[in-house]
This record gives C-alpha cells, structure tokens and sequence, in this order.
C-alpha cells in the first residue's frame, strides 16, 4: 500500500525526469529538468505556440501597406488604372481609397495581432503560474516530509525563501523558453523576407550576430554567480527581519534595538551591492550590444542609400527593410537579456533542485506497514544515537516500557531525554540499535500510522494564526463541534474559551498570542485529549508555569495520561517522585532506574537531584 510520501516521491519523480542529476550537473541539465515541469500543459502549449506564430506572421505584414503607398500610390499618376494589391485589381479604385484602403489594412494587421498575442500571452501566462504552483507545493510538501535533523541544520526563513521567492525561477523558465522560441522564428521569418529585397543588405545585417553571442557567453556565467549571491543574501535579510521580529519582546526588553538594527543594516547593505554588481554587469553589456546595433544599422542606412541612389532599391522597400531591420534587432536584443535572466533563473531553480534533491534519512520503508492500533508496548534496544558522528547522545540504551505504563525522564540538560521522545515518532532514528512498538521495528511502520498512535505536549505549545476551534482540532480535522468541546472541557479550557468575544471561533494570534501561557498549554493538552491517541509524549509540559498553574495543569495531565503508555520529561523532581517508573539519563545513556522512593535510598544521581529541589531536606 503506497503511503502520502511514496506517492509525493512518485510525483516529483514524474515530473522530473533528471531528478537523480546532482544540481552540480551542466546548466542543460537545470534547463531540461525545470522545463519538465510543463508536461502536463503540452496541449495548451501547442496551441499557443501555433496562434503566436500566426501572430508574427501578421506583424512582419505590418509595415508593407506603407511601403506600398509609398512606392506605389504617392509616385503614380492620377489616373492609373494599373494598380494591384495581394493579387486584387484596383484600377476602379481612387488614389485617396486606395491609401485609406492600406491604412485601414495597417490597422486591421495591428489589431488581429494584437488579439492573437493577448489571447496567447493568457494561455502562457497561466501556464507558467500553474507551473510555479506545483514547483511550490512540491517544494513545501518536501519540506515537510524531512526529518528534523535536516530543519534543524537549515534556517526557516531560507526554506521560507526557497518556497515563496526561488520557485519563481520556473515561471521565468517556461516565459523566456517561449520568448526565444518566438525570437527565433521571428528572426529566422525576417530574415527570409528581408532577402527577397537585398541579400547584400540582409548578409550585411546579420555581421553583427557573432559578436553578440559572443558577449552573451562572456556575461553569462557572472551573471549565474550574481544571481546566487543575491538569493543568498535575500535570504539572509528575510531571516535576520524574521527573528528580530518574532522576538521583538526580547529585543526591546534588553534594550538591544540599534543592535538588531545594525544586523538589519548589515545584511541589506549586502544585498544592495550584489544587486548593484549584478545590474552594472547587465547595463555594461547592454551597452556594448546596443553599439553593435547601432554600428551595424548605420552601416545598413549607408549601403541602402547607396543602392537606392543607384537605382537597384526603391525608396519604400529601404524602409520596410529598415523597419525590418528593426524587427529583426529587437528580439536579438532582447534575447540577450533573455539569456541572461536565464541565468538568473537557474540559479533560483538550482536553489529549489537543491531541496528536492535532499535525502530523507528517515527513510520510509517500500513495504511499510500500516500501524491501524497499538497496545502501546515500547522497547528500546541497544539503542544509540548522535546528530553528528563526532557528537555522541545516546549509547547502548536498553528500556522496555509496558503497555499503559507511565515513564519519567529525567537528568541534566544535553543528556538524552527529549532525543528518547523524539526516536518513538520517528523525528529521527538511531545510528545504531532500534526502537520496537508492539514488537515491531519503527523503520518498518509507515510514518503516518506510526504517528496516528501517538498525542504530543510540549513545553512550548504550538498554536497557529487561526482560531481556538481549528487548533483542537489540528490533530482530528474532521472532529465534530460536540468532541471539540468535549476535549477543551477535560482539558478543563472550555470555561476561559467560551468567556471570550468570539468562543471557540476566536483568533489565538501569532503562535497563540492573544492567549497566556497556561491557556495555550490547554488548548494543546484540549488537542492530545480529541486526537485519544494510545501513546502520549510530554516534553516539559509545565516547566514554563507558574507553580499554581501548574498544580491545576497536573490534575488535567493526569486525567490524560490515564490508560496511556506515557512518555513525560520533566525538570521539576517533585512532579514525577510519585511516578511508577523514573528513567535517569547521564552522559551516554541511562544510569539508574525505578520508583522515587527506591532512587532516593539508593543516594545516586536521583538522590542529588532530589535533594537540589530540596525533596529531601
């Protein structure tokens, strides 16, 4: 049975063919693997891309009922009967219908096109922004399959980024892809139908082309390394903003407000000049290729007066074909800014493939199994357990926790207690050893059944920006009205709830704010009681409290852990002395275990412990 993250790999898969290509590979690789995220929007596609080179078709038509007046109209006599026009007689015709006819024409071209670019830039447009979707949610789904070690390692606000702001790249992939496919057919079309009129002029024209590739390749690998660095540095002003903000109570508490200010300072400073680099690049070669152009028009103005005073070129095809050579120019101008947003845009898609790329060391077994209930038995077997090889937690732990038992942690800081917690969810899994639920290895049980078996509290309780109701119910979203209250009631939060202007529909605020402390550690406890999971964790669930809150707490934390194969952690001695089974962790693993009484006569680490709360006089 496949589970959500075998079918979230298959589909990352499915749109990336390369996947497997390290982000180190050549650019063509980054290219191809970005553009494989517009298979499923090929049809669309096709059809936009035919209309548009219908469109160019109509625009290389533009200029010609110009020309045609000029050559044609403004140097006949008045009474010519011998014009024609795209195969149509037009001797029963006046000379001033005749010209009203070709600006009528002009207009006509202008406005057909127009409407066949509109109605295909729409279809392009969605396109890229359909696209930009998936990238963004494959990119935020991804992220929330990896395992802790690896968010632990890596800043919020720069997955933040990577998200909102570098999965952009792929819109900018298909829009430019497209571009120079259009710039290419346009050149390719204007340069056939320039070569009708002057080949000379035409070859002459085109003696610009090399030079312009050439300078194209000489800026675009700084332009690539530009773009990274302002990504990086982006990303850096993001998080720097985002925790002066987010702690702004701690900031003005210490008073370090020009600090945080500086930081700021310091790392926009960093951005403005990687972008003031990046644009001084850009505008130096924009510079050189527009002096190509210009060279190679002047030259082509100066040949075309030649040949039209020698009478080998009228005076209105010179100036269709310089409006050609106009058309033929701006696209192999604007082409080059287009490779060069290119590089831009890999760098942003490189940041994206560097997260999709991204090993989940918590590996989801191909057949595993779905956990549908548990009796709650949990087996630490030889279990050891580091989050750098050279930075050892955990060795040789062997624990055997009975199903309904409840099992205190405790010891000093760094010792091991909330990494225990974290292996029973698989946040992360032993280096060496496993962990064992109901007999079976965690590593064989797919993560989502494993984790519907388990409640967790916390000693800072989660709560997300929205209301009281959908935060009970995070764990349980299909809950009816009547669990939900249940739950707050023996969570006993039901009072404080419907006290408030809005009940269970009030807003919590940013991670809960508009709630205290021990409001919010009800409404988590409210969320443990709906979900009814068999096994519960308790990380420090009222080490942040007040010594009354607290005792109120304990009494509805007792109410929960009732039947429940109970994990707790806990500094605070005389909250679990009473407890069946006290587990003390020193360095490297577990140095003394059993009940409170029998820890404290046996004088060891308990007992100082013990005594530093002073429990034992």
């Amino acid at each position: 049975m496949k589970t959500a993250n075998d079918f979230l790999r298959h589909t990352v898969q499915e749109a990336l063919p390369s996947r497997a290509l390290p982000v180190s590979h050549p650019r063509v690789s980054i290219y191809r693997r970005a553009l494989g995220y517009y298979r499923p929007f090929l049809a669309p596609t096709i059809l936009a891309v035919a209309l548009t080179l219908i469109s160019i078709a109509l625009g290389l038509l533009r200029p010609w009922p110009f020309a045609f007046i000029v050559d044609h109209v403004l140097k006949a006599p008045p009474n010519d009967h011998h014009l024609a026009a795209l195969g149509y007689d037009l001797s029963a015709w006046s000379l001033p219908s005749i010209v009203l006819l070709m600006c009528a024409l002009m207009v006509a071209l202008h406005l057909l096109s127009g409407l066949l670019g509109l109605f295909t830039g729409m279809i392009f447009l969605r396109v890229g922004l359909q696209s930009l979707l998936r990238l963004r949610t494959e990119i935020y789904a991804y992220l929330h399959s990896l395992p802790l070690k690896y968010h632990d390692q890596r800043r919020s606000a720069d997955s933040s980024f990577r998200v909102a702001y570098d999965s952009q790249s792929i819109q900018s992939f298909y829009s430019k892809a497209i571009f120079i496919f259009q710039s290419s057919f346009s050149i390719v079309s204007t340069f056939a139908l320039m070569w009708q009129f002057d080949s000379k002029l035409t070859l002459l024209s085109l003696a610009v082309i090399p030079f312009m590739v050439g300078a194209m390749f000489i800026y675009a690998r700084r332009i690539r390394t530009e773009s990274t660095t302002i990504a990086e540095r982006e990303s850096a002003v993001l998080t720097v903003a985002q925790e002066g903000l987010s702690s702004i109570k701690m900031v003005q508490a210490f008073g370090r407000e020009d600090f945080e200010i500086a930081q700021f300072r310091t790392s926009a400073r960093e951005s403005l000049e990687a972008n003031l680099r990046l644009n001084f690049i850009s505008m130096k070669s924009s510079l050189i290729i527009g002096t190509l152009i210009a060279l190679s028009t002047a030259a082509m103005y100066y040949v075309g007066s030649t040949h039209v005073l020698a009478g080998t070129l009228k005076l209105g095809q010179l100036w269709y074909l310089s409006t050609l050579l106009l058309m033929l120019y701006a696209p192999l101008e604007a082409l080059t800014q287009v490779a060069w947003a290119l590089e831009g845009a890999a760098a942003g898609a490189q940041r994206c493939f560097e997260v999709l790329d991204k090993e989940d060391e918590v590996k989801e077994s191909p057949a595993g199994k779905t956990l549908a209930t548990t009796r709650g038995e949990i087996v630490y077997e030889n279990v050891s357990f580091g989050y750098t090889p050279e930075r050892t937690i955990l060795s040789g732990v062997n624990l055997r926790i009975a199903p309904g038992q409840t099992i205190a942690f405790v010891g000093g800081t760094g010792a091991g207690k909330s990494t225990l917690l974290s292996l029973v969810p698989r946040f992360y899994d032993p280096t060496a050893g496993r962990v064992l639920l109901d007999g079976h290895d965690l590593r064989d049980l797919t993560k989502k059944s494993l984790r519907n078996q388990i409640s967790i509290v916390l000693q800072d309780t989660l709560l997300f920006s929205t209301t009281i109701r959908e935060n009970i119910a995070y764990g349980r979203p299909d809950a009816t009205e009547a669990e939900i209250i249940e739950a707050a009631k023996r969570a006993q939060a039901h009072d404080f709830i419907t006290a408030m202007t809005d009940g269970y529909k009030s807003q919590v605020g940013e991670r809960g704010g508009h709630l205290s402390v021990g409001q919010r550690q009800r409404i988590g406890i409210a969320r443990a009681f709906l979900k009814n999971a068999p096994i519960l964790l308790l990380d420090e669930p009222t080490s942040a409290l007040d010594p009354t809150t607290e005792a109120a707490i304990m009494v509805t934390m007792e109410e929960l852990m009732r039947g429940r194969t109970t994990l707790i952690i806990t500094h605070r001695i005389a909250t679990i002395h009473d407890m069946e089974k006290i587990v003390v962790l020193g360095e490297g693993g577990i140095v003394e275990v059993g009940n409170g009484p029998e820890l404290v006569a046996r004088g060891g680490a308990y007992a100082a412990l013990y005594r530093s709360a002073n429990l034992g006089g």
